[in-house]
């Protein structure tokens, strides 16, 4: 029996082809808010409301952008809709009429999630199902989300 013998660079870049691979459209709305949120709150307000409004400002990747809402509801950044930025989102209902908003909102006091809803897809022009990751920025008094379709 042959053994196989794999050297730590070797088994560093097979774990990280792995985790590329194995990462999923959830994993990278997950890894986008965190990386979001981590941004405010190491370069304050004004940057990161710029930065994340910015389509090449590192938070918009492909289909999945960051937006960010107060917990009142005015939307600070939108990485999406960029006309959206100081709109009150709160009583926005999604095609169910499901007061989504009011719900990412309470969703992100409690420690963050995803939440359900569904929306037009601005690439098919269908409504579908979508989830949102959302995580609080408490001293901010405001939440970050990433979202995608389903």
């Amino acid at each position: 029996m042959k053994k196989f013998i794999i050297g730590g660079t070797g088994l560093a870049m097979m774990l990280a082809a792995f985790t590329t691979w194995a990462a999923g459209p959830e994993d990278e709305a997950l890894a986008l808010t965190k990386k979001a949120v981590e941004f405010w709150k190491a370069n304050g307000k004004e940057k990161a409301v710029a930065a994340f409004s910015d389509p090449k400002g590192g938070f918009v990747a492909g289909s999945l952008y960051v937006f960010v809402n107060e917990f009142e509801g005015t939307t600070l950044a939108h990485g999406g809709n960029p006309k959206l930025v100081g709109k009150n989102m709160k009583d926005l209902k999604d095609a169910d009429g499901k007061l989504f908003i009011q719900e990412m909102a309470e969703v992100a006091k409690k420690g963050g999630g995803w939440v359900k809803y569904k929306w037009t897809n601005p690439e098919t022009k269908k409504i579908q199902d979508k989830a949102t990751y959302v995580q609080a920025i408490p001293e901010a008094g405001a939440y970050v989300g990433c979202g995608i379709y389903r």
